[in-house]
């Protein structure tokens, strides 16, 4: 496989982390603590990590308050096809460009690894006023599957895209 060229220079990404979930707290979301610390290992900052139950107007609302703040959000948690996995809906409605290969390539790895129910998945990502959004699954095994394979590569890359 060929490799892009390479961006100049480093950057650290200013994050913010979001997990939505009726039933997880600080102590037991896994996900949102692997997030948080792969993040942090490959040299991002923090700004901001908040737990939200999964109603579509407070999921909304909280990014769109994080938004000002930070290059990236990156949510886990509600992107399936459950009555209560509302996340991608109350998002990609605010996206103003989204991001379709992200997905693609999230449910084409998704289904090396679970088989065909990776066509469930939701997971998305785009841009909302100047801010990177990813929309990932609420399993560990999924997080880990997006920020190592796709996102933390190419973090740098796509916010420098968005910020010119």
């Amino acid at each position: 496989m060929a490799s892009p060229h390479p961006d100049q220079g480093s950057l650290s990404a200013t994050c913010g982390v979001i997990t939505v979930s009726d039933t997880r707290t600080v102590e037991s979301d896994q996900s949102g603590q692997l997030i948080k610390s792969k993040l942090r290992g490959a040299g991002h900052r923090l700004e901001a990590y908040r737990l939200v139950k999964d109603e579509p107007e407070q999921i909304a609302s909280l990014v769109q308050r994080l938004t000002p703040t930070v290059d990236v959000i990156i949510c886990n948690g509600g992107t399936g096809i459950a009555p209560r996995d509302t996340t991608y809906d109350a998002i990609a409605t605010l996206l103003e460009k989204e991001i379709p290969g992200f997905g693609e390539i999230f449910r084409q790895l998704s289904y090396a690894e679970i088989g065909s129910r990776a066509m469930a998945s939701r997971a998305t990502a785009g841009v909302y006023q100047s801010t990177l959004i990813f929309l990932l699954p609420g399993s560990s095994n999924g997080v880990t599957l997006a920020m190592d394979a796709l996102i933390l590569p190419e973090l740098h890359h796509l916010v420098r895209q968005i910020k010119g």
